[in-house]
C-alpha cells in the first residue's frame, strides 16, 4: 500500500477508566444499524482538508458536525497517518529506541482494521481515527492502569491482546515483532468489546437507540452523529447526549479530535484545549 512520507504529529489520548462491568458481556458485537460498506477504499472524499475545528453539541448536522459525506477515503486515511504509526513509540510515547511500529507490523494493522470492520460492521474509517487517538499505531504503546487496565492499540476495556504487558515505564517485556494474533486482537476487542468492557459496536448501537428513542429522524448507520456520541462513550464510559464536550473524567476534546481525523486532521494544531 502507497505510504506518504511526511513528518508529521498528533494528539494522542489514553484513555482513562472505564466502568467496570459486573456481568459477563458479549464479545464480537457488531453494529446492527451499519449501512456502509466496510472494504472500500475510496469510499470518502479523498485526503480531505488537515486543519482543526472545535465542534461543540450533540454531534449533529445541525450542531454544525461533519457529515459523513466530508469524510475521507480510508486508503487516504490510512496512507495520511503510517508515518505517525511508524514513530509514534518514540516521538511520542518517549519509549525505547526500537519500539516503533515497523511496515510489516503497519501492514497487519490494515489487515486487522479491514478484518474488524467486516466482522462488525464498523465504518473501518472510524476505528482507524479511534485507534489513531488512543495509541497512533504504537503497537507497543503500554497499558494504562487506572481502576481497569486498558491495553493496546484501541486501549480497550481489560483487553487480553498486548505488545507491552508489563506496562508504562517497564519494556522487560516488549514484544518485538508484535505477531498478527496480537494485532488483530487488540483490534477486534476495541470494535467488538471485551468481557469487561463494550467496543464501538456496542457504543454505536447504544446511540442510534437513543436517537430513535428520543424520535431523531435518520438515527443509522449513515448518521455520523452516532458516530460521534459512540465516540464520547467509548473514552468516558458515559455520554452526556446533549454536550459531547462533557468528558466527565475523560478527554472533553475526544469526540471534536475524532470528528476532525475523519475530515483529514493530522498535523495542523489542536484547537481544543483539554484544560487537564
Amino acid at each position: 500500500m502507497p505510504l506518504v512520507h511526511l513528518i508529521l504529529t498528533a494528539l494522542v489520548t489514553l484513555t482513562a477508566a472505564r466502568p467496570v462491568s459486573l456481568n459477563p458481556r458479549v464479545v464480537g458485537q457488531k453494529f446492527f444499524a451499519s449501512q456502509s460498506n466496510a472494504l472500500s477504499l475510496n469510499d470518502g472524499v479523498g485526503a480531505g482538508v488537515d486543519v482543526y475545528t472545535h465542534y461543540t453539541g450533540d454531534g449533529s448536522a445541525a450542531a454544525s458536525w461533519p457529515a459523513m459525506t466530508h469524510w475521507v477515503s480510508f486508503q487516504q486515511m490510512f496512507d495520511t497517518n503510517a508515518e505517525i504509526m511508524k514513530h509514534a513509540c518514540t516521538n511520542i510515547f518517549q519509549m525505547p529506541d526500537g519500539s516503533d511500529t515497523t511496515d510489516p507490523e503497519i501492514g497487519l494493522i490494515w489487515n486487522a482494521i479491514q478484518a474488524a470492520a467486516t466482522s462488525s460492521g464498523v465504518d473501518h474509517r472510524f476505528i482507524l481515527a479511534v485507534m489513531m487517538q488512543e495509541s497512533q499505531g504504537c503497537v507497543r504503546v503500554w497499558r494504562t492502569v487506572s481502576g481497569n487496565g486498558n491495553p493496546g492499540l484501541m486501549q480497550d476495556h481489560e483487553g487480553l491482546h498486548d505488545c507491552n504487558p508489563a506496562g508504562r515505564g517497564d519494556y522487560s517485556r516488549i514484544v518485538n515483532p508484535c505477531p498478527a494474533d496480537k494485532i488483530t486482537g487488540m483490534v477486534q476487542e476495541g470494535v467488538g468489546g471485551t468481557a469487561a468492557g463494550a467496543g464501538l459496536a456496542e457504543y454505536l448501537n447504544n446511540a442510534v437507540s437513543h436517537g430513535q428513542a428520543a424520535g431523531v429522524a435518520n438515527m443509522d448507520g449513515g448518521n455520523s452523529q452516532v458516530y460521534y456520541q459512540a465516540a464520547r462513550n467509548y473514552n468516558s464510559g458515559s455520554v452526556d447526549w446533549a454536550n459531547l464536550d462533557n468528558g466527565f473524567s475523560s478527554d472533553p476534546c475526544y469526540a471534536s479530535n475524532i470528528a476532525n481525523r475523519l475530515t483529514g486532521w493530522v498535523r495542523a494544531a489542536q484547537g481544543c484545549n483539554p484544560g487537564w
